[in-house]
């Protein structure tokens, strides 16, 4: 019996002995299941296609043996069911893309994962145009079970529809205006099955302009692009594009960073002139590079003249302080035809620094330095700067009279400098105060002091000026442990045992005539002209 509901769905069952001859071949199946065996262990409900809709059926077995087939029209909400799951699916993948592209800030890499998570989920074989510089452009391949491959290639996007448009951000091209035979053969990668049965071209949307254009392709043998899969392209595209346009600001700002970091890092040190130079810098945060201590040396013209060894601590840490170090170096660097006199560049300096929007001060001590007849010339400034320290051969160590006052504190800058010579094998020492006032020891709340300093010192005699800078370094470091401490800069200026000088292109000059030897013999120290500027 078929009642009129029934009917409705199923028109060509009539009534009968053997009605279930015109059933649908799952209920039929399902029937004689349930006829002919314990029913009873079948409690899922039974579903198939009707007429281009979909039923459950639920049977009820009655006490005289007929079985009752109620059929529901779960067509909808197995549409409903089949949209969620998709939806769900989606949204898997896209959290896959966001999650997988932004955990790199490399370009490259984002490249690659973008066009290997498209073959993955959306194509058969994928491409990625990145921004190019004229006709060049970096491209990206992948296709299913391949290799990712990127190469460089003068390209033109106009012979693919929609390329073009998409590089420069706009709307896409929909996928049934794209001729798959109009593929231009540098689009599909290497290895791809083809023919190419279905395109999809979108644009990569970044943050403010594009980041480039995604190439989609499945092979004629596979389904055609959906208008859904086409929407869901675009939104697979924003994200990746998202990320990429991330990673590429990031790269172009850390090149930038990169440049102008080189002009505030301390400068590499060897042999000049026939005066052998070496320096270091720590930094008071491990992971930082610059901070307010600095140095630098500036080559004589030739061998005659003098270079100038500058070593200076700015007061504070951190960016701040290097930002203002970065504007000292160039001031002393525009100042160098200047640097005979070092109290005149001393105060220009001084006055550059009082009408800076900056409010620090700076201490500096200022080397020239050249050699004589085997012999190191120095004259030492210091500025409100601690002493520099001279290793002498017979292993004494002395502190050079030097003093003056503070840069950038007050209308003018008092200096007293002093004029030395190094025999060879003998050192010249400068540091910051970061070395001296480092606070350690057994107890870890001892300074280092230049005492110390100086016992450590009298230990280098005849050493290289590196070997100087790292000894004193290492000691310092063994000092502080694991506690906190300053910046820390230290330049040695050492006196060769043996070699002829060396200039700026590496090879050996003749020495100019010696200058007459200061008062108290050839390693005396005397002030400069006896006077105090």
């Amino acid at each position: 019996m078929v009642n009129d509901a029934a009917r409705n769905v199923l028109p060509e069952v009539p009534d009968g002995e053997d009605p279930h001859v015109s059933l649908p071949d799952w209920l039929t199946e399902a029937h004689r299941y349930l006829a002919d065996g314990p029913g009873e262990g079948r409690t899922e409900p039974l579903s198939g296609a009707i007429g281009g809709r979909h039923y459950e059926a639920h049977a009820r077995l009655s006490a005289d043996g007929d079985v009752a087939w109620w059929l529901i029209d779960a067509t909808d909400r197995r549409l409903a069911e089949e949209t969620l799951r998709s939806e769900q699916e989606r949204a898997a993948i896209l959290t896959e893309v966001s999650s997988t592209l932004l955990s790199s800030l490399n370009v490259p890499r984002n490249m690659e994962a973008t066009v290997r998570m498209a073959t993955r989920h959306l194509a058969d074989a994928a491409l990625l145009v990145a921004p190019g510089q004229g006709r060049r452009f970096p491209l990206t391949y992948a296709h299913v079970g391949g290799p990712v491959t990127q190469v460089t290639r003068a390209i033109d996007p106009n012979t693919l529809p929609g390329l073009a448009e998409a590089l420069q951000g706009f709307p896409p091209v929909p996928t049934r205006w794209i001729n798959p035979d109009d593929i231009p053969s540098w689009a599909i990668p290497e290895g791809f099955e083809g023919p190419v049965g279905s395109v999809i071209v979108t644009p990569l949307p970044g943050h403010g302009v594009p980041a480039g254009a995604l190439i989609l392709l499945r092979s004629s043998t596979e389904r055609a692009f959906t208008e859904s899969e086409d929407v869901f392209a675009r939104m697979f595209a924003a994200r990746a594009g998202a990320a990429l346009s991330a990673a590429r600001l990031y790269t172009e700002q850390a090149t930038i960073t990169a440049t102008l970091m080189q002009e505030l890092l301390p400068p590499q040190l060897g042999s000049l002139h026939g005066v052998e130079y070496a320096g270091s810098y720590r930094p008071a945060q491990d992971h930082e590079r610059i901070g307010g201590d600095f140095y630098d040396v500036h080559a004589g013209a030739d061998p005659s003249q003098e270079s100038l060894v500058v070593l200076g601590d700015v007061a504070g840490k951190g960016l701040d302080a290097a930002v203002l170090t970065g504007k000292i170096r160039n001031t002393l660097h525009a100042l160098l035809p200047l640097a005979g006199d070092h109290q005149q560049v001393l105060n220009l300096l001084n006055a550059a620094l009082l009408t800076s929007r900056h409010t620090r001060f700076a201490t500096l001590v200022l080397a020239s330095a050249r050699r004589r007849a085997g012999r190191v010339r120095l004259r030492l400034t210091s500025a409100g700067h601690p002493a520099p320290l001279i290793v002498r051969a017979d292993g004494r160590v002395e502190e050079c009279g030097t003093r003056g006052t503070l840069v950038g504190a007050m209308p003018a800058v008092s200096v007293q400098s002093v004029e030395t010579d190094l025999a060879p094998g003998e050192t010249c020492l400068l540091y910051t105060d970061g070395i001296t006032e480092a606070r350690g020891g057994p107890l870890g709340g001892e300074l280092y002091g230049v005492e110390r300093l100086k016992r450590a010192l009298a230990e280098c005699v005849g050493m290289p000026a590196e070997a100087v800078v790292e000894h004193v370094q290492m000691l310092a470091a063994q000092w502080l442990g694991q506690g906190r401490h300053d910046d820390m800069a230290v330049v040695a200026v050492s006196a060769p045992r043996t070699g002829p000088p060396t200039g700026l292109d590496g090879h050996a000059h003749d020495e100019g005539p010696g200058d007459p030897e200061p008062p108290g013999g050839p390693a005396g120290t005397r002030e400069r002209n006896g006077r105090t500027a």
